[in-house]
């Protein structure tokens, strides 16, 4: 008999020929999350599953899926949606899908940077509202970036990749993190206190894990140690922030924008943020490049039959 393999929601067809390969695979017949009873329904029996950032995958889950569990393979670098201790007790592996993002990440980190300083979702608004306009030298004047000061929270491979993108438009680096980067040299980066990043850059972008000592990290006290001229971008995870501290900061000023393209609640936004003017904002699209996302599934795929073949795992996540 064939192992099953349980897919939460679509994914390429190339990787779903790769879990072909390896068993029977069982996908939902809708393209939406599964809500946590459908999930728990759903595993009944995998001895895989392949899940999305939005599954919470935790020991009621595992258990749920029965002790031919072998392998939760998470479409995402993060894994904060996996109890990896609670499965690790369940003999369960985890992986994820680290690398193959970097650079997608890194460029829609830029991409929103390049339109909060250059007010672009401003501009764009503006023509389709079909507002008279005018050019002269005071129109919708933005923000230059060479000679200003990027501060990087997390210099790991995506933090590298978006400091490496902003050393080409001219930008001195300095970073924060728990040790010091091996690509300080190359990037001529100044490892900082986080207390000093804040005060001192003039863009403040966040590519740290979420993590019970990370949520909230950007909090009203931190945005208030930032410039009132700072912008502020998150790639990473929503709860790095706290939204209605942001929503506040931003309208009294305290920060210049913000540039989000994940959310603290995600799919919902506070809404306070959807009117201002000074805030730019995407639909988790880090990844959303065709190429990126077939790699991801790709990896997935091949971390799961790597498991039920017997072999080790391509990207174990340790517990």
């Amino acid at each position: 008999m064939r192992m099953r393999i349980v897919v939460t929601r679509r994914i390429p067809e190339a990787a779903l020929a790769v879990l072909r390969e390896a068993g029977e695979v069982w996908l939902p017949e809708a393209d939406r999350a599964l809500e946590p009873d459908e999930l728990r329904k759903a595993v009944d029996g995998a001895a895989a599953v392949v899940s999305m950032l939005h599954d919470r995958i935790d020991g009621p889950v595992a258990d749920a899926a029965g002790p031919g569990l072998r392998v939760v393979a998470n479409v995402a670098v993060g894994y904060d949606n996996i109890d990896v201790p609670a499965l690790a007790e369940r003999n369960v592996l985890v992986t994820n899908t680290p690398g193959v993002l970097t650079d997608a990440t890194a460029d829609l980190t830029f991409s929103l940077l390049l339109a909060l300083t250059r007010r672009i979702g401003e501009g764009d608004r503006l023509l389709r509202a079909r507002e008279p306009w005018s050019f002269h030298l005071g129109f919708m004047l933005g923000s230059g970036l060479q000679g200003k000061t990027l501060g990087i929270i997390g210099l790991g491979g995506i933090g590298t990749a978006v400091a490496r993108r902003a050393r080409a438009f001219g930008m001195n680096i300095v970073y924060s993190g728990r040790s010091r980067s091996a690509a300080e040299t190359e990037l001529d980066a100044r490892f900082v206190s986080r207390e000093e990043l804040l005060t001192t850059a003039d863009v403040v972008s966040l590519h740290c894990p979420l993590t019970p000592q990370t949520r909230h990290l950007i909090d009203a006290e931190a945005l208030g140690a930032m410039k009132n001229t700072a912008y502020l971008i998150n790639t990473t995870r929503g709860p790095v922030v706290d939204e209605a501290a942001l929503a506040d900061a931003l309208r009294r000023g305290e920060i210049a924008g913000a540039g989000l393209d994940v959310f603290e609640k995600e799919p919902e936004v506070e809404p306070r943020l959807l009117d201002l003017d000074n805030v730019v904002l995407t639909p988790h699209l880090g990844s959303a490049t065709v190429e990126t996302r077939t790699e991801m599934a790709l990896l997935a795929a091949r971390n799961v039959a790597a498991v039920l073949a017997g072999e080790a795992p391509l990207n174990p996540v340790r517990g």
